[in-house]
């Protein structure tokens, strides 16, 4: 629109809206300009978790079995555009900025939340719909994962008893064939070098573990 038909600077009462109409729009149209920048959205994998990034970000991994929206109220909610943000903020967190993959996944989730709330939508009701198709590891349904899927989300959660069942998982041909063997080494030789001599959850299962090769 034109700057002479409209006042960029005057408050918004005076476009006679209530504030938090004029946010919703303002947090629909940031959501849709994160969505036209992503390089590449892939839909034929399967995905840990719902959804994921490449190692380098370019590509962002949503899984095949995930519907593209669902019904609420009456209306068709598509449901990507939300996975796709809080991905893509995730991952810019966690690469431009070195934030901690659990501090970078709390800030996604709110923006997450934020913009399905924007949209109208209960967060309990999208949640809800999204737990019905969460795949974990080791899930039979897990025959197709990208070889480049970003493994960081599991060593920085410092979840040790994942990377085992995953390293299993391989080992007994049971895993995606996406996923290495040497990969998943990696990450828990890393995790425990990482919780070695912290008082954490993580910690104790070193221990104990060591105490049991004995």
């Amino acid at each position: 629109m034109p700057l002479e038909f409209c006042h960029p600077t005057a408050p918004h009462e005076r476009l006679r809206l209530p504030e938090w109409y004029v946010s919703s729009l303002m947090m629909d149209r940031a959501l849709d300009a994160i969505v036209r920048r992503v390089r590449k959205l892939d839909r034929k994998h399967d995905i840990p978790y719902l959804a994921g990034y490449s190692l380098d970000g370019k590509i962002i991994y949503i899984d095949r079995h995930m519907p593209k929206s669902f019904k609420f109220r009456g209306r068709v909610i598509e449901t990507d555009r939300f996975l796709i943000l809080h991905e893509e903020v995730e991952k810019t967190l966690i690469d431009q900025l070195g934030l901690h993959y659990l501090h970078a996944h709390q800030i996604a989730t709110r923006a997450e939340e934020a913009a399905v709330r924007a949209a109208g939508v209960e967060w309990h009701a999208y949640d809800r719909f999204m737990q019905k198709y969460v795949k974990h590891i080791g899930d039979e349904r897990l025959t197709k994962v990208p070889k480049d899927l970003d493994l960081k989300p599991y060593r920085d959660e410092h979840d040790d008893d994942l990377l085992m069942r995953m390293l299993k998982s391989v080992r007994a041909g049971k895993c995606p064939k996406g996923v290495h063997v040497q990969d998943l080494a990696e990450a828990l030789q890393d995790l425990r070098k990482q919780v070695r001599g912290h008082k954490t959850s993580g910690a104790k299962r070193t221990v104990a573990l060591k105490r049991a090769k004995k």
